[in-house]
């Protein structure tokens, strides 16, 4: 239980293209009341440039949380996932798919590309806040991350 101190803060990354996911998202995380930076990026090809601090990622800080959406234009979130994993320096990083998709070949797909957890996005409003909170709640309060 690492992250229930005050003044512990976790940088997550949040790989997504609706601007009304990220909306709530963000209000999901603010109504947590749990310190934490939320950065955004809006496609896969992005998601990769921050996560290689390259061009005006340079100074971005290494996230202990990816939240990844598969349906992602440019590169697609399978993708990005795979390009982690096969990382040495971003493997350790837990990343949870958050998407649309219920299909069984994107959750198979997605756990062979090792993803920590796959969950799929409730269309209901209250719903998916809800989840988000219980995503940041495990990865905050719960799980131990690299590095902290």
């Amino acid at each position: 239980m690492v992250f229930d101190q005050p003044g512990v803060m976790i940088n997550v990354l949040l790989v997504e293209d609706d601007p009304g996911d990220v909306l709530i998202t963000r209000e999901a995380f603010a109504e947590n009341k749990v310190r934490n930076n939320l950065s955004v990026v809006n496609d896969g090809v992005n998601a990769l440039r921050y996560l290689n601090k390259e061009d005006e990622y340079a100074d971005a800080p290494r996230p202990d949380l990816i939240l990844l959406d598969l349906n992602l234009p440019r590169v697609d979130g399978h993708e990005v996932l795979a390009r982690i994993k096969s990382d040495q320096e971003l493997q350790r990083i837990p990343v949870v798919v958050l998407t649309t998709s219920d299909a069984e070949e994107d959750v198979l797909r997605s756990y062979e590309l090792h993803a920590n957890a796959y969950v799929t996005k409730p269309v209901d409003f209250e719903r998916f806040l809800s989840v988000v909170r219980q995503i940041d709640d495990f990865f905050v309060t719960v799980v131990k991350l690299p590095g902290h």
